[in-house]
């Protein structure tokens, strides 16, 4: 039994859900996000949300049902309150702004690195070492700051690179003499 997968989804103020087919679709203030549902799990709204329910007693279905109500519940908080990761960028001269549709970022490479910024998604650098990446799906919020990261990773000698908010990094000691 699921103890996630148990409780219905609530839905907020504001935001309509809707089945379609195989398509669950809500809309709110944020804007409409979309899933396709799982043949394993059965879904309902009621009047106090969305419900999900294993389709059948097989293991496969007991281990989509309470991600699939995560993935309903992160589709209302997107649509009301949306998602936002916070990058920090530390070394001599590495630096990030927002030029237009591309983020500019200077990490030590003999070249500038000009990342795309995607469709559903906002970039903000409100200082040159700080980026904020936010947007209304959890998952492209996540891979976008993921693909940032991954040009100039935090090493363990000084730090440098660029790594999330809070992010702890472990330190290694340098050579002794």
């Amino acid at each position: 039994m699921s103890r996630i997968g148990k409780k219905p989804v609530p839905i907020p103020a504001g935001v309509t859900a809707s089945i379609e087919g195989k398509t669950l679709s809500v809309k709110g203030p944020k804007g409409t996000l979309t899933l396709d549902l799982a043949d394993e799990v059965r879904y309902a709204i009621e009047d106090n949300g969305v419900s999900v329910q294993p389709a059948n007693d097989t293991k496969r279905a007991q281990a989509f049902w309470g991600m699939q109500r995560t993935l309903v519940a992160n589709l209302m908080t997107g649509v009301t309150a949306g998602y936002a990761k916070t990058l920090q960028i530390t070394g001599v001269g590495y630096r990030a702004n927002v030029q237009g549709k591309n983020l500019k970022l200077q990490l030590g490479y003999s070249h500038d690195v000009d990342f795309a910024i995607p469709e559903g998604i906002t970039i903000a650098t409100p200082d040159q070492t700080t980026v904020n990446i936010s947007g209304i799906d959890k998952q492209q919020v996540g891979q976008v700051a993921a693909e940032i990261r991954r040009w100039r990773k935090p090493e363990p000698y000084k730090g440098k690179g660029i790594k999330y908010a809070g992010e702890f990094i472990f330190r290694k000691e340098g050579k002794k003499k």
